[in-house]
């Protein structure tokens, strides 16, 4: 139960990532960018493949660095690995008060700008480099929900490829979604900024609470509650 949790956790951790309001406004620069820029428009699948090499740069960073956490943290010592999990609790805790708004971090609100100034003959190859630098450059822009994950893995060492991946494919869905329908999604891009906001408060709450649960070790209480839930639902 706790390993379902922990990727769905992941998966909505990458798709809050991408409302941030540092990510949200890259996106018109994004489409510019997969719409050819000043040339010729390429075709919808062009356009979409684009974003499918973008994500994979993006998610082979996130792999590469959930194989290093997987090394690192089953090296340790169970006896540690306890005292990570509280700490990493307290991580998840903490991310989960700044996604709330309850606590104010300036370097994780750094404002960035998207801008391609290098492009290689194959526009495929453009695009996974600069999925891969978008990775490492804007680390600090979705901080807040990665933090929380890489928090996540520290409790779980053997899970933290997947969850790196899971964080991934949520972060990578929007812009394939982006690529694929890059004519009619300008409108939905701003309408959902609206309401961004409040979709990030409710997972930091969701995120203080599977903290807490995790620092106390008390994950079981999750176990539980689906157990007595399929009982009242037999």
């Amino acid at each position: 139960m706790f390993s379902e949790l922990s990727f769905v956790v992941a998966f909505s951790a990458g798709l809050i990532s991408f409302l941030s309001p540092c990510v949200l406004p890259i996106v018109p620069g994004f489409l510019a960018y997969l719409a050819g820029g000043t040339g010729p428009a390429p075709s919808r699948f062009r356009i979409f493949l684009s974003s499918v090499f973008f994500v994979l740069g993006f998610s082979v960073v996130f792999a590469a660095l959930g194989v290093l956490l997987n090394t690192v943290l089953m090296a340790v010592a169970y006896d540690a690995q306890v005292w990570l999990s509280r700490i990493g609790g307290l991580v998840i805790i903490f991310f989960g008060l700044y996604l709330t708004g309850l606590v104010r971090v300036k370097f994780l609100e750094r404002a960035h700008k998207f801008s391609v100034t290098t492009k290689f003959s194959s526009r495929e190859v453009t695009a996974f480099i600069f999925g891969a630098a978008f990775a490492a450059g804007w680390t600090p822009c979705v901080g807040a929900a990665l933090g929380a994950i890489l928090g996540l893995a520290a409790t779980a060492p053997t899970m933290a490829f997947g969850l790196l991946m899971s964080y991934a494919l949520g972060l990578g869905v929007p812009f394939l979604l982006i690529g694929f329908f890059a004519g009619e999604v300008s409108g939905f891009i701003n309408r959902l900024a609206g309401v961004a906001a409040y979709i990030t408060r409710i997972f930091g709450v969701m995120l203080i609470g599977l903290g807490i649960l995790i620092f106390t070790q008390k994950l079981a209480l999750i176990a539980n509650f689906e157990l007595v839930t399929k009982i009242l639902g037999a």
